[in-house]
């Protein structure tokens, strides 16, 4: 007979289906998405979070215009999510593409990481500094 140890789960911490962290990142996504939708960020006075970096420099950091350009996509105007932050725009279906590989493993009851060699990392480390050094001076 296995011990009562041997069964429990490791650390003590509750083993969680594969789907609930990706399911869980969906549905603050659409409550974040419900309450933009209606909150418009290019005007001021609204209970959004700022850049920390903008707050404390004044300087752009490469995901800055995120909210404004998410707003800018619910609503139709494509070209407005452009100047919002180009980087971003285009960095999104590839994030689309990894939380939708995550939760297709995670509904299949298989965890999934996705593995990124250390020279694609760097890569995208040098292109998010020359996005923020780049925006920051034009």
């Amino acid at each position: 007979m296995a011990d009562a140890a041997s069964s429990a789960p490791s650390r003590g911490r509750p083993r969680w289906h594969p789907a609930v962290a990706p399911v869980a990142v969906l549905a603050a996504g659409a409550a974040g998405a419900a309450y933009l939708w209606g909150t418009d960020p290019h005007e001021p006075g609204h209970l959004l979070p700022r850049c920390p970096l903008r707050a404390v420099t004044g300087l752009l950091c490469p995901a800055c215009g995120g909210t404004r350009m998410v707003y800018d996509l619910m609503h139709g105007q494509f070209a407005a999510a452009w100047l919002d932050n180009r980087a971003l725009l285009l960095a999104a279906p590839f994030a689309l593409a990894l939380w939708g590989r995550w939760t297709l493993e995670g509904l299949r009851g298989r965890a999934w990481a996705p593995r990124i060699a250390p020279r694609v990392q760097m890569a995208i480390l040098a292109a998010a500094v020359a996005w923020a050094v780049a925006r920051n001076i034009v």
